[in-house]
């Protein structure tokens, strides 16, 4: 998933500056990878009624000629239903491999697809769309770029009506998008960017609970998302070819309110609908607004543009909170998203303190030891900050919370919470004599022999020790 920052700690001859910068380059990378990771995953999108019907039928691998039979009866046939057969039989087909390789070099094939694309009949369109899709999860840079001349079409369809068409279109756009720079370069000119930003936008606008208050309100009768917004968000985080761009549209300022949106919507109700927020809204939310946070533009834009409200903070916890047994998987997302609201904004973790959210947080350092670590790097994120914040952090829970993390022998863990540790004894008076009396110092030494972890534990020790 992702890996933790290494080596932090160093003998005490480290300066808090030089401490800080080596921390903060570590950040900027370790963001940087996990991004790049979720952006070249690709998304598979089947109507799961179409293939339980079609179930029966033999997935074979398509000769030349049976695709261009399948392409004149596409376009030629008598009956509508007869059209419409023979598109799905493509599509069948185009799910291999060899049969997407040979249809691209076929003379005018692509053409005739984008032709069906555009027909004024629904259902010769939603196949054409669909044997589009299966063309855009090929593995083969050729084969996206032969969808060249469709990406045009399929943008102009993101401002049509039909939910299922434009979610269609949208997973492949980026599933192109992730295979291949010619698509990225054709589709910025054409217009992707201020389209994606159209599709995201809200309806209905928020207004401000009382000060320090941990709940979210819309206004009554408020749809938040719209009834294209359930289908859209998912693919976002595929389609951000232009990170800066997407961010001058205002999508930092959409998606935080779409995330208080949500937090509002399960704060209101427990219905079925919350199913369709669980799995398709949440997680991409949060990680839009996790990969668009860890761009250098947006800290040239404005120190994290837009977001410096409180509320998203608590309609984050609220979501964690509603999702910590329905669907743990959300938890390192929101995580993530915390570390970046907190890691460069003094504003942010100071909500966190006033909002009394560090509790909270600490209580989730049992879930998981992915989880510990992403709670023990928000915690560091706001010991960083100075003398003042650390001054909110202890002692309370986190003294005996970070020995019992001592006593794990996840490395990960044990890392994170040595890292804290050597923040709060060079910020917070009295922290490393409170630590060597509850027996500090034994707990570091399971870990002396650890070769991740020797180094930092020594400079703790001498830290805790001499100052």
């Amino acid at each position: 998933m992702w890996r933790g920052r290494r080596g932090l700690l160093r003998p005490s001859g480290c300066g808090v500056e030089e401490l800080r910068c080596r921390r903060r380059e570590r950040e900027a990378a370790l963001r940087k990878a996990r991004r790049e990771q979720q952006l070249v995953s690709k998304r598979l999108l089947r109507d799961e009624a179409t293939e339980e019907a079609e179930e029966g039928c033999v997935v074979v691998i398509l000769g030349e000629a049976q695709i261009q039979e399948f392409l004149r009866l596409a376009q030629r046939g008598i009956e509508e239903k007869e059209r419409e057969r023979a598109l799905v039989s493509l599509r069948r087909g185009l799910q291999h491999p060899e049969t997407q390789e040979t249809f691209i070099r076929l003379e005018g094939s692509i053409r005739t697809l984008v032709g069906l694309l555009t027909s004024n009949q629904a259902l010769l369109q939603l196949e054409a769309a669909r044997c589009l899709h299966e063309l855009s999860h090929s593995e083969q840079s050729a084969v996206a770029e032969a969808c060249l001349p469709a990406t045009s079409y399929l943008l102009t369809y993101l401002s049509g009506h039909s939910s299922d068409f434009i979610e269609l279109c949208l997973y492949t756009l980026g599933n192109l998008i992730v295979e291949s720079e010619a698509v990225r370069r054709q589709l910025l000119p054409q217009g992707i960017v201020p389209a994606l930003a159209a599709c995201i936008q809200l309806g209905p606008g928020l207004y401000s609970p009382p000060a320090h208050t941990a709940t979210v309100t819309t206004w009554p009768k408020a749809e938040p998302w719209g009834s294209r917004g359930v289908c859209l968000v998912p693919s976002l985080h595929h389609l951000q070819v232009n990170n800066a761009l997407l961010i001058t549209q205002g999508a930092l300022t959409t998606l935080g309110l779409l995330l208080l949106d949500l937090a509002a919507a399960v704060q209101r109700t427990e219905d079925a609908g919350l199913e369709l927020v669980r799995g398709q809204l949440v997680c991409p939310v949060v990680r839009c607004l996790s990969n668009l946070l860890t761009e250098a533009a947006a800290e040239t834009v404005g120190e994290p543009m837009h977001l410096q409200d409180e509320r998203v903070l608590a309609a984050l916890f609220i979501l964690l909170q509603f999702f910590l047994h329905k669907q743990p998987s959300l938890l390192p997302e929101g995580l993530w998203l915390l570390n970046n609201l907190t890691a460069n904004s003094p504003s942010f973790c100071t909500s966190l303190i006033s909002l009394d959210l560090i509790e909270p947080l600490l209580h989730l350092l049992s879930v998981s030891n992915v989880v510990s670590v992403l709670v023990l790097t928000v915690l560091c994120n706001v010991a960083e900050k100075g003398p003042a914040y650390c001054q909110h952090l202890w002692p309370g829970l986190l003294l005996p919370t970070l020995l019992d993390t001592l006593a794990l022998s996840d490395t990960e863990v044990v890392g994170q919470s040595l890292e804290l540790l050597q923040l709060l004894f060079l910020y917070q008076p009295g922290a490393a004599q409170a630590f060597l009396q509850q027996s500090g110092l034994q707990a570091l030494q399971r870990h002396e022999e650890v070769a991740q972890l020797q180094d930092r534990v020594h400079a703790l020790q001498q830290t805790a020790l001499h100052g």
